[in-house]
């Protein structure tokens, strides 16, 4: 078999080792890992002595060209997974937010002509679920066969869901392979907060955190705990940032029950102090980040292994767009940019020792792929997987700038942030598309991944 790319003398990292070996790609695949492997006369040999070789990471939670808070988010599919795989990402997930009447067939292909000429990466898809009635609950079990089988529901926001709807969707989703994610908050109890702080003309940035504290966020993640438990099906919570609700997680994953978390490097780096910056309103997204207790909580469920996944919630907007809101927090869209930090951020996370970069790989790409049943073809560097490859210098000193990036924004919260090594390569199936600071990929190339049902029926990824 002819070996197109070998990548010679580094160190691959999976979620629970490293080791030294090559590997070899033929075509899209990774088709022999081993030692010495010897190229042929056309291969083209990438020498890694001294770095790792990763598994591209996976965001499992992005929106990308979203309409929110009167605007779009400011990346599309192509800036978006350009500024993904600039990181080191090499998939996405990105949310369709079903239209009401809409079948969730017809919403994907809605979604997919947008998506289809623009990604530079490897992209797919999760439902937002607005409208079940007239039987288009049912139409949930043909979007599972066209590889979209991961649905959200959201219980806050003007389509957010009714607890009702939110338990015929659970009690459905068992039946037919499908995963429900939720995005947690208490409406009513948001309602009443910001009402409160409007009245009282306290209208900065801080109010956005204060109309939605830990206990905002912890009585809802319980709430849909309760649902699922009830129900007997899995669910999964997506950018969980309070202590209430990671103990409320773990008591669950700690019974049996097939609970699982993600977080997002927003809540892992920043506190709630940020909203009193003057450049506070930038950080405002939903849930907001929260106090040290909680920050503290979620690193350690990463290192315990109750939360799963980080992910970014991607879902960026212009300065300009931000300062609507500088005299009425209401008006702030809400959402921050993350998708080329993340991976950069955790691997430097593992570099100062806080994890291993077995567990930075474990959350940010081989469980996404676990959970979300991609692990037939990316997540890890296995033979006969897609060669979705990082090559990370533990050397390089970054200090993220937002003149840096390859996103679409203006700003970035990371700014000033200070990086212990960073991913100087990224190939997307076997093409390198990303080295040293240059975008070599193109738009288009990017395609759709198909996922396979979801059955998660305990707490244990290690046995799937």
């Amino acid at each position: 078999m002819a070996i197109d790319v070998l990548f010679k003398n580094g160190t691959i990292v999976t979620d629970f080792s490293m080791y030294k070996a090559d590997v070899a790609v033929t075509g899209e695949k990774i088709s022999q890992i081993g030692i010495g492997i010897k190229p042929d006369t056309k291969t083209q040999v990438i020498d890694c002595k001294g770095k790792l070789v990763l598994p591209g990471a996976i965001d499992a939670h992005t929106h990308l060209a979203m309409p929110f808070g009167g605007t779009i988010s400011s990346d599309d599919y192509e800036t978006g997974t350009r500024s993904a795989a600039a990181g080191g990402t090499t998939t996405v997930f990105d949310f369709i937010l079903q239209d009401f009447g809409e079948t969730f067939p017809d919403a994907i292909k809605r979604r997919d002509v947008i998506a289809a000429p623009q990604a530079v990466v490897d992209y797919s898809f999760h439902l937002a679920v607005k409208d079940i009635e007239n039987k288009l609950l049912y139409t949930m079990e043909d979007a599972v066969k066209m590889g979209v089988p991961s649905y959200k529901v959201f219980m806050v926001y003007d389509f957010g869901v009714s607890d009702g709807v939110f338990y015929q969707v659970l009690e459905h989703s068992k039946h037919i392979g499908a995963l429900i994610a939720v995005h947690a908050e208490n409406s009513d109890l948001v309602t009443y907060l910001t009402n409160k702080y409007i009245n009282e003309k306290k209208t900065s940035a801080w109010y956005h955190y204060m109309s939605r504290p830990e206990f905002v966020e912890g009585e809802a993640d319980e709430r849909a705990i309760q649902w699922a438990k009830a129900t007997g099906a899995p669910l999964y919570i997506v950018h969980l940032a309070n202590k209430q609700g990671m103990d409320a997680v773990k008591a669950a994953r700690a019974e049996g029950y097939p609970i699982f978390a993600e977080t997002c490097p927003q809540y892992l780096n920043f506190t709630k102090e940020v909203y009193k910056r003057p450049d506070g309103l930038n950080f405002v997204c939903s849930p907001p980040i929260k106090g040290k207790d909680s920050q503290v909580a979620l690193w350690d469920g990463i290192t315990d292994g109750d939360v799963q996944v980080v992910a970014t919630d991607h879902c960026p907007f212009l300065k300009s767009e931000k300062k609507w809101g500088a005299k009425d927090f209401r008006k702030i869209p809400n959402g921050c940019a993350g998708i080329e930090n993340m991976y950069p951020y955790m691997l430097s996370e593992a570099n100062k020792g806080r994890i291993t970069f077995s567990k930075a790989v474990e959350v940010c790409s081989t469980n996404v792929a676990k959970i979300f049943g991609l692990d037939h073809k990316k997540g890890a560097i296995e033979v006969g997987r897609e060669a979705d490859i990082v090559v990370y210098d533990k050397s390089k000193r970054v200090t993220i700038a937002n003149k840096d990036m390859h996103g679409a924004l203006d700003h970035t919260i990371w700014e000033g942030v200070s990086l212990k090594g960073y991913p100087v390569q990224t190939w997307s199936r076997g093409k390198l598309i990303f080295k040293d600071g240059k975008f070599y990929g193109s738009k288009g190339a990017g395609k759709f991944v198909a996922c396979k049902p979801i059955k998660l029926k305990s707490p244990d990824l290690g046995s799937m």
